[in-house]
């Protein structure tokens, strides 16, 4: 039995349907990432479970009870907000301890706990300060503390570290992992930030427009896309793609447009192609380079940028622009032309009316 299922939920705001039909299973102990862009509805299905939207149709279970029409304060929900939401009138320690308080649990419970979860965030030596006296870090540290404190079947974080530096992100982010591989407890997170997503996730589900587009781990959502839109979405830079056709002969088969040929027999096709069947090529910039040969595809570098231990060098494919991951030893200069090199085994092709992966 899943700790969580979504139902068939849909979620209208007056005229505007945000969520249609949209079912969803969370295993437990799983933590599972909402990924998207901004407006996809991944945040409305997070509020949606917490209880804080009205359901137009569909249901949400937990641990197999349909808790549709619960409060959420009834759900056994803990959720961690982007604002922290804490009270500045209160203690670290108050904040941890308010919900448990409201709950009427038993004091050396709250103090059992509390001095847990401030052992756990490394929070002991802040809890008789106030939020106004924390930094960013700080204070999500202690909202998510207040989330964990009442043990909640399942906890719920809508963009938690979209506010904190670069730096801050990438510690509160290993914590998160620690946290959860320590704790066990199923998460459902919600990030427009691939790096947090992908990074965080046991699955990632990746939305557009109020639907699931794809659904799977970290490595099966970047490496085999299943359509254009988490192609060229999920990845930084994004998946090279560019237009051609199949072209097949005897056993073999080609990806064929006016500047390139690539022997793609030995792809994983969902169904044989057709001669002549339109499709798009997608390669990532880590499978593609730039060598000193002179072959049958010729490119010019036209942008480089520099990123410590790599560059990614820019060029001009079919008229689209191209990137590649390169050495940061290597030595490009804009205008410089170089014959590009694709890792057969590791492209992805789509069909070019349905955008699905073929």
């Amino acid at each position: 039995m899943s700790a969580l299922s979504v139902q068939n939920l849909s979620i209208q705001f007056g005229a505007n349907t945000v969520l249609k039909n949209l079912s969803l299973d969370v295993n437990e102990g799983e933590f599972l990432v909402l990924l998207g862009p901004s407006g996809c509805g991944k945040s409305t299905l997070l509020h949606s479970i917490a209880g804080l939207n009205e359901v137009s149709a569909g249901s949400v279970l937990i641990n197999g009870m349909d808790v549709t029409d619960v409060d959420p304060t009834d759900r056994g929900i803990g959720m961690v907000f982007q604002s922290y939401a804490l009270y500045p009138n209160m203690t670290v320690e108050r904040n941890l301890s308010f919900g448990l308080r409201v709950n009427g649990t038993a004091k050396f419970v709250i103090q059992q706990r509390v001095e847990k979860i401030a052992k756990m965030l490394q929070l002991q030596v802040l809890l008789h300060r106030k939020p106004s006296q924390l930094s960013g870090g700080q204070r999500q540290r202690v909202a998510i503390g207040r989330a964990l404190a009442r043990e909640a079947r399942i906890c719920l974080f809508d963009e938690p570290l979209s506010n904190l530096d670069a730096k801050l992100r990438a510690e509160l982010r290993r914590e998160l992992k620690l946290l959860h591989q320590s704790l066990g407890s199923t998460m459902v997170y919600v990030t427009h930030d691939q790096v947090e997503a992908m990074s965080l996730a046991t699955r990632l589900v990746v939305m557009q427009q109020g639907q699931i587009q794809q659904i799977g781990t970290s490595a099966q959502v970047y490496e085999k896309p299943e359509n254009l839109f988490v192609a060229s979405f999920l990845g930084s830079p994004s998946m090279n793609l560019v237009q051609g056709h199949i072209h097949a002969e005897v056993d073999q088969y080609f990806f064929v447009n006016r500047d390139l040929r690539l022997d793609v027999s030995d792809y994983a096709f969902l169904k044989k192609p057709v001669n002549g069947h339109a499709v798009v090529l997608g390669v990532r910039p880590e499978n593609v380079s730039l060598q000193s040969d002179k072959g049958s595809c010729q490119v010019k570098v036209n942008i480089l940028e520099p990123m410590g231990n790599h560059q990614v060098v820019w060029f001009e494919m079919n008229s689209q622009q191209w990137a590649s991951i390169e050495n940061s030893q290597t030595k490009f200069e804009i205008g410089d032309t170089f014959e590009i090199k694709i890792v057969n085994d590791q492209i992805s092709l789509f069909d070019s009316e349905s955008e699905k992966r073929i």
